[in-house]
């Protein structure tokens, strides 16, 4: 069952889950434009990993800078039986080039690159780095193994005593850091369009909900002409999957270990384990190694999709040049005076994890890009949520709120709407199209207090409220109004209710709470139940308005209400008074003689 909590008052940040944790939906594709020639293959054959002979020199080919392969050399230090899977060895080599020596070992998107042995033949992929930290000591994952998909990924190696000294002895690391074993080496998932900053505050904030990545840093897009094609997709070259493109692309980099045929495989080892899938396949460029004491890491450029990865699997990826996968689009419009934008993210990968990360840093992105500073004001969201419900029908459900935020609102607009996302996305047999928003930002961030309530008596206003209740006849409407202030400015709404005959010689009470202040939960397990939660949820700037016998009542989100301990006398009957033009926030509780 898929349940909403949703505390109005101090909402709670989504969490982009680390990329492992992903489920992927397959999806079909579509025909890619029209782009530049597919790179010549290789086609390289395997060396057998049972003819490797510790001390052979071996070569290698990675991207340290640009699109071009560079080489590097090495030699052979050993196989790890088993190393990685039962079945599947780990080949163990020292490595080094000029980049290698100065960033200090193997770096994290060197995953994929092709290590040959002295005759030219393919020896594997660069995948695995000592666990002690940055070392020139790297595993390989066997070429002859990249199409057996096993069922277990080993983020970790194990190395004994004996294996730990001859690593030892044929590198400059220490039998000590050697028995520490081989990491997989990271494949973290970057996320273009937003800045590393936004990244960080997202992950901070990440406690509550299951989305968003822990662990992220800022990539770039190519564009234009300068942008690198299908053809730099060679062995040893740059290439990223990815789950989302456009304005936000989520994506893991690294190097392509063999192309044959249309066909790629690289990073030598999953980038999350989600077997046959559909995440687009990019081109990239890379800006510069990183070096850090741990894990030295590339930075890059992402080119536009010119294919599909369709297999995720233990020994690397595979993709297929040509017919780019299909897509839910994510749409965010924003308007801040005579500034607007609409931007747009592609999701490849239809799960509820990239449709809520997509949504998330969409809203982010294109707040900062319009804005143009940290997002402190209010602002009237419009979004629809459109798709394929579990019998096939087409459904679209929407919704209108207002949000205000002395520091940044992008926070509650994007995880509120991220949320939703989420959680129709965990539905099973639903599938979601498109998510879209219209926001109007202005940039006051007030907002209404409940202060008072007054009642008509008399002929005249009377304030109500704590040692002055307000008097009601039975059989006859109450009529009040509730006073709102914001700074010097106060206005009223009003408010009335019938009172039962039945309620004769009773007391009750009436409360008035800001909708901002109301904890909102609901049962999204189905489209259904979502439709019917966001057609009786109250909105940021509306008030709940709920009259009734004292008891222990209460006003529910759903517009319901109940008394413990109910007699045939009592009674509760609840009213959303609103839209208004601000948040509204407080409440106050006026106690009630009905005669």
């Amino acid at each position: 069952m898929s349940r909403l909590t949703v505390h109005r008052r101090a909402r709670g940040l989504a969490t982009l889950t680390a990329v492992a944790a992903l489920v992927l939906a397959v999806t079909t594709v579509t025909t890619a434009p029209a782009q530049s020639v597919e790179p010549v293959g290789d086609c390289t054959a395997a060396y057998p990993v049972d003819e490797l002979v510790p001390g052979a020199p071996v070569t290698g080919l990675t991207v340290d800078h640009g699109t071009t392969p560079e080489g590097f050399t090495g030699e052979l230090i050993g196989v790890l039986t088993d190393g990685i899977a039962p079945g599947l060895d780990m080949v163990m080599v020292r490595l080094t080039s000029p980049e290698i020596d100065r960033v200090g070992g193997i770096w994290q998107g060197m995953s994929g690159s092709p290590v040959y042995a002295e005759d030219g033949r393919l020896i594997g992929a660069v995948a695995y780095g000592l666990a002690a930290g940055a070392s020139p000591v790297a595993g390989v994952t066997p070429f002859e193994d990249v199409d057996n998909y096993l069922a277990t990924p080993a983020a970790s190696v194990d190395v004994n005593r004996a294996q730990a000294s001859a690593i030892a002895r044929r590198s400059d690391v220490t039998t000590a850091e050697a028995s520490q074993g081989f990491t997989q080496l990271p494949m973290t998932l970057g996320v273009s369009g937003t800045t590393a900053r936004r990244v960080s505050e997202a992950l901070a904030r990440a406690g509550k909900h299951p989305y968003v990545s822990q662990a992220g840093y800022a990539l770039g897009r190519a564009t234009g002409a300068a942008a690198p094609g299908p053809e730099t997709i060679v062995a040893g070259g740059n290439i990223a999957a990815s789950l989302s493109y456009g304005d936000i692309a989520m994506a893991g980099v690294g190097t392509a270990t063999s192309v044959c045929q249309g066909r790629v495989v690289g990073f030598g080892h999953p980038l999350g384990f989600f077997g046959d899938t559909t995440l687009s396949m990019h081109p990239a460029d890379v800006l510069y190694v990183q070096k850090d004491l741990f894990a030295p890491f590339k930075l890059a450029n992402l080119g536009d999709p010119v294919g599909t990865v369709t297999d995720d699997h233990l020994a690397g990826i595979t993709g297929s040049f040509g017919a780019l996968p299909d897509y839910a689009s994510v749409t965010s419009s924003v308007t801040f005076g005579d500034r607007s934008r609409t931007g747009e993210t592609k999701v490849s990968v239809r799960s509820a994890d990239a449709l809520a990360n997509a949504t998330l840093y969409e809203t982010i992105a294109n707040h900062e890009r319009v804005v143009d500073g940290m997002s402190k004001g209010s602002e009237s969201l419009n979004w629809t949520i459109q798709g394929t419900d579990v019998d096939g029908s087409p459904f679209a459900l929407g919704f209108t709120d207002r949000y205000a935020s002395s520091y940044d609102l992008t926070w509650d607009v994007g995880f509120e709407l991220g949320d939703m996302v989420y959680a129709l996305g965990q539905i099973d047999g639903v599938t979601i199209d498109s998510i879209t928003s219209d926001s109007q930002f202005v940039d006051d961030s007030s907002r209404y207090r409940i202060s008072s309530v007054q009642q008509y008596r008399d002929g005249a206003w009377v304030a109500v409220g704590k040692g002055a209740p307000a008097i009601a006849r039975a059989g006859h409407r109450l009529i009040a109004r509730v006073v709102l202030t914001s700074g010097q400015h106060a206005t009223t709404v009003p408010v009335s209710f019938d009172v039962p005959q039945r309620a004769e010689g009773r007391r009750a009470t009436l409360s008035l709470l800001g909708g901002s202040q109301i904890w909102s939960g609901g049962d999204l397990s189905s489209i259904a139940k979502a439709r019917r939660y966001l057609r009786n949820l109250i909105r940021n700037d509306e008030v709940r308005a709920t009259f009734g016998t004292v008891g222990g009542y209460y006003g529910g989100s759903d517009g319901s209400a109940s008394v413990e301990g109910r007699g045939s006398h009592d009674f509760v009957k609840a009213k959303d008074l609103g839209p208004l033009d601000k948040v509204v926030g407080d409440g106050v509780w006026v106690k009630v003689i009905i005669r």
